[in-house]
């Protein structure tokens, strides 16, 4: 059953990856931020499910701890990024009456705004999860190898992200395409990422390594 309700979690998590950066590419066309927000909300959605049954696939008591504080950094990812993205396609979204001074603090949509850095926090705090996640994974096969060594390069995003607000990267008014195209690049390496969950919880299933 976790196997299953991995290859779920991953599934949605890859879903809503694809249509982020769907929505993004239109977005040169047309605005689609509301779009954007919704699917990174379903990235959540995923993601924390997708963390935790690598976590309970794996027997061994003795990566309980790394897999524990893995779960926990993906909550806290998850409950930075719906903050920012709720408060987006809700507050800011139907409150017109919003003056520019107040968009540009609270509102995702300003590149280098307070939601804005609060969301790449969140992202540094998805790359922490994977980091310690990618432990759990067992490496029986080139699928399984190759998702932990993402899981574990992933982890990069964390230092990035945690450290990358403090300094001159980002900063209001920022050129979008330059954040479009990090996103962009962001969302082609997790879809094959969530691919390779999928494979690696069909084999567990498969071999019936689950409880």
């Amino acid at each position: 059953m976790n196997a299953r309700f991995g290859k779920i979690a991953s599934s949605v998590t890859m879903v809503a990856v694809i249509s982020f950066a769907i929505s993004m590419i239109l977005g040169f066309l047309t605005p689609t931020l509301f779009f954007s927000c919704l699917s990174s909300l379903f990235i959540g959605i995923g993601f924390v499910p997708f963390m935790i049954a690598l976590t309970s696939v794996n027997r061994d008591p003795q990566m309980r701890a790394i897999g524990l504080s893995g779960i926990a950094f993906a909550i806290v990812y998850f409950m930075l990024i719906l903050l920012v993205y709720y408060a987006e396609i809700t507050t800011v979204r139907m409150n017109q009456s919003l003056s520019t001074e107040t968009l540009s603090i609270i509102s995702y949509g300003y590149v280098g705004s307070l939601f804005f850095n609060y969301d790449l926090l969140g992202y540094g705090f998805m790359g922490l999860s994977t980091f310690l996640i990618g432990f759990l994974v067992r490496p029986m096969d080139a699928t399984a190898r190759g998702l932990r060594m993402m899981l574990w390069l992933h982890g990069i995003f964390f230092p990035i992200c945690l450290f990358m607000p403090m300094f001159p990267v980002f900063s209001t008014g920022t050129d979008t395409l330059f954040s479009v195209i990090l996103l962009e690049a962001w969302c082609a390496y997790f879809v094959p990422l969530c691919v390779l969950g999928i494979r690696y919880f069909a084999k567990i299933q498969r071999l019936g390594l689950s409880p």
